[in-house]
Parts: C-alpha cells; structure tokens; sequence
C-alpha cells in the first residue's frame, strides 16, 4: 500500500518547465539538474548533509522528513526512521528505511550514493545519484545532480522517467530555496531548477 501511495504522490509532480529527462533507453534512464544559490560551499555541504531541513516529506515513507538523515561516511545510510504509531505503550521505532548508502564522499564536492528511490525500490533496479558542488560566476555555489537508473522495472522507463526528474527537481529546488533564504524563517519562493546540460 505504502508504494502505491508513494506512486501516487510521483504522479501529483507537475514536470517543471524545460525540464527533460537527459538520456532515456529500454534499460533505464539518466536525469541531471542543476541549481545555483548564493551560499558558499561549504554551507552548501553542511545543508546537503540534513535532508531533514529540506527534503519533501511527500516523498517519504513517514510523512515526516524529520525522521531522515544521512550519515556522511563511506557506508552511511540516507535512511529513514518509521516511528512508533501514535499511543504505543512503548515508543520505540517500528522500523526504518534505506533510501541510498554513501558509495564516495568528499568534503565539500562530491557525494555518490547508490540506492532505488521511492517505488523504484520495490523495482528489480540499481541507482545511482551523484552530487557535486563547484564555484559559481557569483561566488556562490553550482549544485549539480545527475541519477542513473538501470535494470528492470515494470514501468516503461518513458513513463517513469519523467516523474523521477519531477521528484528530483522539487528537491534541489527545495534545497536551493533553503540556502538563498535571507534569514532564518524567512519566506522564500520555491526558485525553479534547470536541466543539467554540462558534464560534472
């Protein structure tokens, strides 16, 4: 049931405009997007690291994106916490999530990990999402995002592709939203994010 919500919750994505799914064939696909924000890298890196700041919790399994988070090592888990249901004489986690582990990191420029999101994990698939940071013309930062899926799925990649990217894009976007705020609590528009079109 939980990923058919999921599913459901892909498809409620309006695709971004001029967003494309960057590479596409019967096996899989590769999405890129790109955002540039005003904070320096290694506030960006920090930012990266909490996905409980920013990360749309429509896109979890708890509803909560305060139960993600990432542990920054070779081997760390993006993982989620499934808490207890409400009133449980014992309060104790009924159980978790791994989203993606932590395949490469390097402090304030790259961070691979390899892991299916959403429904693709219930998916005879591999991912792999590979961040970078780099200087920006401003003197902020250049957040680029590139996921690659393979494997076999029963969707048609052309049918999955495109939701994936929409996912994707809310969520760099979120992120850039969180870094260019000009003070804590401060309202924000969500800033739209482009196609990646250069190499990393």
């Amino acid at each position: 049931m939980r990923q058919v919500l999921l599913a459901a919750a892909l498809v409620l994505v309006s695709v971004p405009a001029h967003a494309e799914v960057f590479e596409r064939s019967p096996g899989g696909f590769v999405i890129r997007r790109m955002a540039d924000v005003e904070a320096n890298i290694p506030n960006t890196w920090q930012e990266l690291l909490q996905p409980a700041d920013w990360w749309n919790a429509k896109h979890s399994y708890s509803g909560d994106a305060q139960n993600l988070s990432i542990d920054p090592r070779v081997g760390g888990c993006f993982c989620e916490v499934l808490p207890a249901e409400d009133g449980a004489a014992r309060p104790r986690p009924r159980g978790g999530v791994e989203h993606m582990r932590i395949v490469y990191i390097e402090q304030n420029r790259a961070l691979r990990m390899s892991g299916a999101l959403g429904p693709l994990q219930a998916e005879a698939l591999q991912g792999t999402l590979s961040i970078v940071l780099k200087p920006n013309e401003t003197g902020g930062t250049r957040i680029l995002w590139e996921y690659v899926v393979g494997g076999y799925m029963r969707q048609k990649p052309e049918q999955m592709a495109p939701l994936v990217d929409a996912m994707l894009g809310d969520q760099i976007g979120r992120l850039a939203a969180r870094l260019n705020a000009p003070r804590e609590g401060a309202t924000v528009e969500h800033p739209a994010t482009r196609p990646m079109l250069e190499g990393r």
